[in-house]
């Protein structure tokens, strides 16, 4: 009986292979992403219902904070992508930003959850806290991009190996699913804890921002920038090839297919997902009649930590596409559930959440585990590697997308007739249409995006035998160029 595995035989025998990553370094790999997934968690379940319910700013300001942050945030990407891909230093092109944003990525998420009073005539103070929280959303993303970036930007210099990116992202999700999990767990026992409405909040943007900052630096200290001094990278050689300006590498990178393919799964999957998230507090709230909302979005989280090891030891033997159609499936049908669900059917509500849970996992492992095969076949056609300009652009429209999909939350709300708070207290019965705007939004609207999510995966070209011939013609380039430098 032949020793040779499944995924080994689809893969051509002269396709090299790199060596594997230590189990500590993708331990502290993993850790980079904790602190994103604490501070997104939180924002995606918290920040607009702690804008109504908590600042008392009305829906349609509060969906236009998150609308002009991820904007600004959109915009700054390629320009953080691009400097990285461009800087030079002693601890890396990667790391060097990660150090230096880490402490100011902490400090302004943590005055998000500051409610400051400008004035006391109503509207001017409506007026002033939308500025302030545009503001210190706009900084605060700005730190994000520059720690996050250059972080998921090292997954491709880390490892060439197709399962081992698979194997590396499953711990970066991990750690971010698992932080997630942890700042739900703390807004539980903090909420049940602390009555006061803004108070709670403080508390457990405090403590998750320490959580959140940390682990940037393990994450630091515990990798190779494979471009630190002293530290060449796999690909790194001398060239004379003329680097390619910005405008051409904008060109370059749309007309990838399989990069286009990626960004709307990629778009359609997380934009499902933030709009949920943003209306899930509401849909506790205001139609299930919950006390906490933290419990049900703990569930979601923590199944999807969960499914993340099926899925990845799953699409070993369907690969990455079919894994996404099998998680998506799961997701629409709870979607749907989700819209249709009695006020009364507690429990059912929590099994649709954990069918939810199943469909996230894929969110996250499958579109970034396709983006370095992406990367690679950028190589192939231009000779260079531009990781960083990728995932910038990913993000880019990523955060696009979401920020009209928040802001037409927002709206939404406001035109359906969705009552604000009034000093901190909010309203306990909301009219019909705005329980019907909430139930919308958390059924057919992001059910629509899951299906073009899953149209588009149908036809992602790059496939396990299509990335072997791709690293394969890159080793033969690669052996050539070296033999005309030897000769």
């Amino acid at each position: 009986m032949s020793n040779v595995s499944p995924s080994d035989a689809l893969v051509p025998p002269d396709t090299p292979k790199p060596e594997k990553l230590s189990f500590s370094t993708k331990l502290a790999y993993g850790a980079g992403d904790m602190g994103a997934g604490i501070t997104a968690t939180l924002l995606a379940f918290s920040l607009l219902i702690f804008l109504t319910d908590v600042a008392g700013l009305n829906p349609g300001l509060a969906g236009m904070v998150l609308f002009v942050g991820k904007i600004w945030d959109a915009v700054n990407d390629p320009v953080v992508g691009v400097l990285s891909d461009r800087t030079r230093s002693r601890w890396g092109r990667r790391h060097s930003w990660m150090i230096l944003s880490g402490i100011p990525f902490g400090v302004f998420f943590f005055l998000q959850w500051i409610v400051p009073h400008f004035s006391s005539n109503p509207q001017a103070n409506q007026w002033l806290l939308f500025w302030y929280y545009a503001i210190v959303s706009i900084l605060f993303n700005m730190a994000f991009t520059g720690v996050n970036l250059p972080y998921t930007a090292l997954t491709p210099e880390l490892t060439q190996d197709y399962d081992e990116r698979t194997s590396l992202n499953s711990f970066r999700f991990t750690f971010s699913i698992g932080g997630s999990i942890l700042s739900l767990a703390l807004g539980q026992a903090i909420f049940q804890a602390i009555p006061d409405g803004q108070q709670k909040y403080l508390v457990l943007a405090l403590i998750c921002t320490i959580l959140s900052v940390l682990p940037i630096y393990w994450c630091v200290w515990g990798t190779k920038d494979p471009t630190a001094a002293g530290q060449p990278r796999y690909d790194e050689r001398e060239s004379t090839e003329p680097t390619i300006p910005f405008l051409e590498q904008v060109k370059i990178t749309f007309t990838n297919k399989p990069f286009l393919f990626v960004t709307g799964i990629y778009l359609f999957s997380w934009l499902a997902f933030q709009l949920t998230a943003a209306i899930i507090p509401y849909f506790l709230t205001y139609w299930m009649v919950q006390e906490s909302y933290f419990t049900a979005a703990l569930l979601v989280q923590g199944v999807a930590l969960l499914m993340l090891f099926v899925w990845n030891f799953v699409s070993r033997r369907v690969g990455k596409r079919g894994v996404y159609f099998l998680g998506m499936s799961l997701w629409i049908l709870a979607e749907g559930g989700l819209f249709f669900l009695p006020r009364t059917q507690v429990g059912l509500m929590y099994v649709l959440f954990a069918m939810a849970g199943c469909g996230i996992a894929t969110a996250y492992l499958v579109p970034w585990s396709m983006l370095p095969d992406v990367t690679d076949l950028d190589e192939l056609n231009t000779g260079q590697r531009r990781e960083g300009i990728f995932y910038a652009f990913i993000v880019l429209l990523q955060k696009i997308g979401l920020a009209l999909g928040l802001f037409l939350a927002g709206q939404i709300l406001q035109g359906a007739g969705f009552i604000p708070a009034k000093s901190g207290n909010p309203v306990l019965e909301q009219p019909d249409s705005a329980l019907l705007a909430i139930r919308f939004m958390v059924g057919p609207l992001p059910t629509i995006f899951l299906i073009l999510g899953l149209v588009l995966a149908y036809f992602y070209p790059i496939t396990r035998e299509v990335h072997g011939e791709i690293l394969l013609k890159l080793r033969e380039r690669r052996l050539a160029e070296e033999n005309q430098d030897e000769g």
